[in-house]
């Protein structure tokens, strides 16, 4: 019956510009996509389960825990079922990977080894002028 969410309908033009990666649509069981009512609870349930994978990912992005770690697995389960979801997927994946290859890029890298080295040289002088000047005292009362 819902032939569109058997994978291929709508998105083929995104998929075969990188030649990589399963046809979009859903990949719940056949069984399921077979009964619309039973479809439908199940895209519900997987959009629930997956909003509440990225919430717990955003409230541990400020807080310890690997956060974008876990937004991305929510996103991973909503692309289970959503070609909305495939679609930001593949193109997070491939702009993650143009990204290391410009950094794996000698010139780049010789650029990044640079700008580090003299930012750890200047935090070292003015690491160096504050100990000059006020010597290796901290700027406030600890345990007093």
């Amino acid at each position: 019956m819902n032939t569109e969410s058997d994978g291929g309908s709508g998105g083929d033009g995104e998929d075969t510009g990188e030649g990589t990666g399963p046809a979009l649509g859903s990949r719940a069981p056949r069984f399921i996509r077979r009964s619309r009512t039973l479809h439908l609870s199940w895209q519900v349930a997987v959009f629930v389960l997956g909003l509440a994978v990225v919430v717990a990912g955003v409230i541990m992005l400020p807080l310890p825990g690997p956060g974008w770690l876990v937004i991305f697995a929510g996103m991973a389960l909503w692309a289970t079922e959503f070609v909305w979801a495939q679609l930001v997927l593949r193109w997070t994946k491939r702009k993650v990977t143009e990204a290391a290859k410009k950094a794996l890029d000698p010139k780049v890298r010789r650029r990044n080894i640079i700008l580090t080295t003299i930012g750890v040289v200047i935090i070292a002088a003015l690491l160096a002028a504050y100990v000059a000047k006020f010597g290796p005292v901290l700027p406030w009362h600890v345990g007093q």
